[in-house]
This record gives structure tokens, C-alpha cells and sequence, in this order.
């Protein structure tokens, strides 16, 4: 019998804590989730509607044989720890793992691990708690309100206009995108025009006549200041300014994820799932170790700890100008300030130390984690910035430019910041020639679309969604065809853009940026304690159903497209419908005919049948896999899986087929390499 069980989620996590515990206990995973929402009940929500909003669980698909596994695990021990991620989300898991494993308050604690490290896992353990109720009913509240909005609405949409899905927080952000959409089709540019003195090291552009500010809107009106103009510039006045160029604070979620997409090409997805293996434990050789802290968190805040640790480095490596202060924490609305931010466990193990354990993205993504933690705490960077006014007729000509004084912070983080010199010349009051002046026509630009940092940036600014939410949001409007990717920006489909509008018909007042919004502070409150939980879904509910009721009953319905054909069996115009499996053509008629066109699928021939004389063609299985069968199905029932080659096995004569660069029989053993 084990006397201590840890159950975490992660099975590599497991695998790392375990050395540093030692025999006394047994480290064992969850794998995430084990338990969601049925479907059964109510509208097939899988919560009690009636009766408080009571949810019902059951074990998801997969973890059936994990949740008897982890029972046996549990009756052959003493004590149990929970130890799933230090969030809501995790907090719920542990909830879940109590209430399924029919652990007793007595035998369990529950345990927070911001870092895996062996000191701060060992000090996670000598501090355990128990689960905070509030946290789980927060969100189970989330998870209610996702359920109820994205059944409801995802069935409207899927009766009404073939759209796949609705979501809460989904909707919303493709709302934001819809509307870019249409303001950059509405934008009419308005034309203006600049006039620049162009002289040997630099250039000075117009700005204002007679000291008033001036705009150009047309080539008449630039000819006619051109003709005023020579070459002979005076300069009126020079001013130089000593400036500091402050750090960014270090990362949390959601700024990781937009730099990590304008600097390493990332997206939100790949940026969190590197972040999970960094966090979790990665092998040094003499050691299995966390990277990084906790990848899931909205607090900018450091500990004291990795504080004095990072201003020795830096004394030590740079020397004591290059210290700096600690990045204000004044907290913002919603922040989770149980965790810090995101840094690397330990400012001794840099980017280069660890280089040879880390694959080529995980090694980038640290290296940027580092760099930026530790820049977070150097001093201010310092330019020296000039600005020279010149005059011409009465015509006032702007030069700017900066020199970098102290690189400060920059000593580290240069790679990842644009600080490039544009020096000025050291000029004296006076007159000096350009070598030509030259206009130029411009156009105002519309406002770009998002791109999947941007449209995060927004997100996190307008208090919809949060840190875990981000990646799944983006993933979800790529995968339900809602947006496309144009130039790696977000550009809305015809189908996202019909989904908003018609949400926007009959729902308004709730798929919205304010509404999403308070939800998000209503759920915050909750965590805190300061408001009932299933209050807070009658209060939506009660706003949000007869809303729905309407729409079902008033949402005209997507007629479907015609094809131009004429149903052979009773001459209704032919269309195009959505089915399970895809689109497919079938009479307008329907259910009175139930005409369904054949479709002639084109048939890929890779080789001949070896047991009868038919051809073995590329098939697919009803759930889309690629399979090679006979034309003579039924009578003939040849099938493989691996492609066929018009080649007999040298060995036993069956037909050879090809994988991955390998040649082998679909019979016996034999086997050899493709010839290049």
C-alpha cells in the first residue's frame, strides 16, 4: 500500500515530481479533464434548469478506464494530494477528482505548483490547503454558461443558416472581427500629399506654414508651396532631450502570446502548448526540471526571491548601472494575483546552458521568457533625441533623431525591440542647402485587420475572455470556417460574417463587448465570494432564453442554394444541402420527393486487384480515413491499408505497398527502401 498519492494532469509532470518526492509517495496523472457536462436532460444541457441550475457529470469517453485506474490507486492509499494546475480550471479537475474518486475530506489536501522545481515543489508540499469552493462553483458557473449559450445558439444558427457553432466568448471575438471587416469597406481614402528637403545624411519634412500647422490634400496645392520653395533651408532651432527607454514588464498569457506571434511566428495555440512542456519539466541531463513558471496568468508581479537573484546576475555580468527596479504590480480589474509572472525558475539557467535539451521552438520561446524577465529588471536604456526646425519662405521643415546613450535593459533584450540610431549631424544656427525637395503622394489607409496578436491584444483590453481562453478562441474561428487567414491576418468568411449579423438581429444586448465583459467580473465576484453562483445563471438564463424562443420562431431560415437542374422525379428545382458527411445535391421538394443526386466521385486507379481482374481504387472510410479497396466490391473484398504498388512481392507474389518511404508486402514480411 502507497501511504501518499499525488494526482496531477500531466503525465510528464508526474514523472518529474515524482524524483523529487521520493518513495513515500507515488505520483500518478489525470490527463486533464475526466468528467463534463451530459447531454442528456433539459435541452440536452445536462443541467437541471428547474432545480437550481444543479449540472450533471459524467466521465468523458476516454477516461473511463483513467478514473477506475486512479480508484484503485486511491484505495491503496493513505493520503492523497491534488495537485492539478494552480488556476480555476485546475481547481475544478482536483473538485471533479474528489467528487469521482469518492475521496473523503479527511484523506486529501489540495497542493499548488507555480513551479517545477525540486525546492519549490518540496515547499508546495509542506503548505498544502484544501480546494477552494468558490473557485470550483466559479468555474462550474463558467462552464454552465458556455454549455447553455453554445447549445442554444449553435443550434439556432445550424437550423437557420447551416452555421456550426455559437459560443460565448467565441461569438464576441468574431463580432470584433466582422466589424473591422466593415469598416475597412466602408473607408473611402482621402488623398494628402508631403514636401521633404532632402539632404545628405538626413531629411526634413514639412509640418507648417507660418508656424501653423499645414495639410496638403492635392497636386495644385503642393505646386503652388513648391513654388515658393529653393534649396536654401535656415536652421531656427535645435533641441536635444535626454530620454529613458523603460522595459516592458515581464510576460503573462496574454502579452507572451501576442509577442511570441509578431516576433517568433507563433500562434496562440503552438506559443501555450511549448509553454506547457517548458512549465512541466524538461531533462538537463543531471536533472528533470521546470523551465518556466506557470504559463497561465494575468499578474506582472515577481517574487522576492528570483527579484535578488536577477539583480546579483546582473551586478555580476553587466555591472551595477545596469540594475534596475521591480516593474509597478499595481493591479488591474479581474487580475489573478496568485501567480506570478511568467519567468524562467531560475535566472541562472540561461538560454545557452539549456540550449542542447530544448528542440529549436522550445529553445526560442525560453529564450525570449528569459530575456524578457530579466530585462523586466534592468535599468531604463537612454537616447539622446534631437529635433531640428528649419525654415524655408516662411515654410517650417521638421528633422527628428536619436542617439543611443546607455543601452541599459537593451543589453539583453535588443534582438527582440527595433532601437535603431538615426543620428543627426551636429548643426549650428544657419543656412544649409538640400540636395532636392521632393513631394509625394499619399492615401489614407483603412484600419488593418487583426491579426491573432491584435485581436488577443483586444481581447485581453476589453475584458472578454482570459489567459486559458485565448488560444482555443482563435483555434475554434479558424476551424468552424469563420474566418480565413489573409496575409496572416483575420479576414471573416461569408459564413462568419452571416452568423454575426443574424446574432446581432435577435441578441444584441448579450453578444456583446459590455455584456461579455460583466459576465467576466460577475464570474471574478463569484470566485470571491461575493456573489451565488446559480443566481447568476437565473439572471441570465431569464434574459437569455425567451430571446432564443423568439429566434427560433423569427429567424427567417437560409433558403438553400439552387444548382440550375431540375429534379428528374418531379421537377422541383435541384439544391445544394449540408449533411453529415458534407454537401450534396437533392431535390427542393423535400420530404415529399426524396430525390438525392448521385454524385460521380473520380475514381483514383492505383494498381490492378490481385485476386480478381478488377482495379484497386483510393477509397475513403465514412469518417474520411484513406483506405485502397476493389472496384468488384462486394464480390471482391480486397483491402489494404497502406498505398499498393503495381509490383508483385519477389517472395510470396501478393502485391507490394508503400509507406512513409518503405516498400513492403500487404501479405508476408518482407520489405525494402524506396529508391530515390
Amino acid at each position: 500500500m502507497s501511504k501518499n498519492l499525488v494526482i496531477v494532469e500531466s503525465p510528464s509532470k508526474s514523472k518529474t515530481i515524482e524524483k523529487y518526492l521520493g518513495n513515500d509517495y507515488k505520483v500518478v496523472s489525470s490527463k486533464g479533464h475526466i468528467r463534463d457536462l451530459a447531454t442528456s436532460g433539459s435541452l440536452g444541457l445536462g443541467v437541471d434548469i428547474e432545480n437550481g441550475f444543479r449540472p450533471t457529470y459524467v466521465p468523458l469517453p476516454l477516461k473511463k478506464k483513467v478514473i477506475s485506474d486512479l480508484k484503485k490507486e486511491v484505495k491503496n492509499s493513505d493520503f492523497i494530494y491534488l495537485a492539478t494546475d494552480p488556476d480555476r480550471e485546475g481547481e475544478a479537475i482536483s473538485w471533479h477528482l474528489k467528487d469521482a474518486l469518492g475521496i473523503k475530506e479527511e484523506q486529501y489536501k489540495r497542493v499548488l505548483f507555480h513551479e517545477i522545481t525540486k525546492d519549490k515543489v518540496l515547499e508546495a508540499m509542506n503548505h498544502p490547503t484544501k480546494i477552494d469552493e468558490n473557485l470550483v462553483k466559479s468555474q462550474e458557473t463558467r462552464r454552465i454558461l458556455d454549455r447553455i449559450i453554445g447549445f442554444r445558439l449553435s443550434k439556432l444558427l445550424q437550423s437557420k443558416i447551416g452555421a456550426k457553432s455559437a459560443g460565448r466568448v467565441q461569438s464576441v471575438a468574431l463580432k470584433l472581427i466582422v466589424d473591422r471587416e466593415k469598416e475597412i469597406e466602408a473607408f473611402i481614402p482621402e488623398e494628402y500629399w508631403s514636401i521633404t528637403g532632402v539632404f545628405d545624411d538626413y531629411e526634413a519634412k514639412l509640418f507648417a506654414y507660418q508656424n501653423e500647422e499645414i495639410k496638403l490634400h492635392s497636386k495644385e496645392e503642393v505646386e503652388k508651396v513648391l513654388e515658393k520653395l529653393d534649396l536654401s533651408f535656415r536652421l531656427m532651432s535645435k533641441e536635444q532631450k535626454e530620454k529613458n527607454k523603460k522595459s516592458r514588464p515581464p510576460f503573462i498569457t496574454s502579452t507572451l502570446q501576442q509577442e511570441a506571434s509578431t516576433r517568433l511566428g507563433f500562434t496562440a495555440k503552438k506559443t501555450m502548448q511549448i509553454a506547457q512542456k517548458l512549465y512541466e519539466g524538461i531533462d538537463l541531463g543531471n536533472e528533470t526540471v521546470g523551465l518556466i513558471t506557470y504559463m497561465r496568468t494575468d499578474s506582472i508581479r515577481l517574487s522576492d526571491e528570483f527579484v535578488i537573484a536577477s539583480k546579483n546576475y546582473i551586478e555580476k555580468e553587466y555591472g551595477k548601472p545596469y540594475i534596475g527596479y521591480i516593474k509597478s504590480t499595481k493591479k488591474k480589474e479581474n487580475v489573478q494575483d496568485a501567480h506570478e509572472a511568467i519567468r524562467p525558475t531560475s535566472i541562472l539557467r540561461t538560454p545557452l546552458s539549456v540550449k542542447p535539451y530544448l528542440s529549436q521552438d522550445e529553445w526560442k520561446l525560453y529564450a525570449f521568457i528569459y530575456a524578457r524577465a530579466l530585462a523586466s529588471l534592468m535599468a531604463d536604456a537612454k537616447v539622446n533625441q534631437t529635433t531640428l526646425i528649419f525654415d524655408n519662405h516662411d515654410y517650417q521643415f521638421k528633422a527628428t533623431g536619436q542617439a543611443l546613450l546607455f543601452d541599459g535593459y537593451l543589453k539583453v533584450y535588443q534582438s527582440y525591440e527595433s532601437s535603431e540610431d538615426n543620428i543627426l549631424p551636429d548643426l549650428e544656427e544657419g543656412i544649409y542647402l538640400a540636395n532636392e525637395i521632393k513631394d509625394e503622394q499619399h492615401f489614407t489607409k483603412p484600419p488593418a485587420r487583426y491579426t491573432e496578436a491584435k485581436l488577443i491584444k483586444e481581447m485581453e483590453d476589453l475584458g472578454i475572455g482570459r489567459p486559458s481562453t485565448y488560444a482555443k478562441t482563435m483555434d475554434t474561428l479558424k476551424e468552424r470556417g469563420y474566418v480565413e487567414i489573409v496575409e496572416k491576418k483575420f479576414k471573416p468568411t461569408e459564413t462568419g460574417i452571416e452568423s454575426t449579423d443574424k446574432l446581432q438581429e435577435f441578441f444584441s444586448d448579450l453578444i456583446n463587448v459590455d455584456y461579455t465583459r460583466e459576465m467576466e467580473e460577475d464570474l471574478d465576484k463569484i470566485a470571491e465570494g461575493n456573489l451565488v453562483w446559480n443566481q447568476v445563471l437565473k439572471d441570465f438564463y431569464d434574459l437569455f432564453e425567451p430571446r432564443v424562443k423568439n429566434a427560433f420562431k423569427e429567424m427567417e431560415k437560409k433558403a438553400p442554394e439552387e444548382t440550375g437542374e431540375l429534379c428528374p422525379e418531379c421537377g422541383s428545382p435541384l439544391v445544394i444541402r449540408k449533411g453529415k458527411y458534407g454537401s450534396f445535391t437533392a431535390c427542393s421538394n423535400y420530404p415529399t420527393c426524396k430525390y438525392v443526386k448521385k454524385e460521380e466521385k473520380e475514381q483514383i486507379v492505383v494498381a490492378d486487384c490481385p485476386k480478381c481482374d478488377g482495379k484497386i481504387l483510393e477509397r475513403k472510410t465514412r469518417r474520411g480515413k484513406i483506405f485502397y479497396g476493389c472496384s468488384n466490391f462486394p464480390k471482391c473484398k480486397f483491402a489494404v491499408w497502406d498505398k499498393p504498388i503495381d509490383r508483385k512481392c519477389p517472395e510470396c507474389g501478393e502485391i507490394l505497398t508503400e509507406k512513409n518511404h518503405k516498400i513492403k508486402c500487404s501479405q508476408c514480411d518482407y520489405q525494402e527502401a524506396k529508391e530515390e
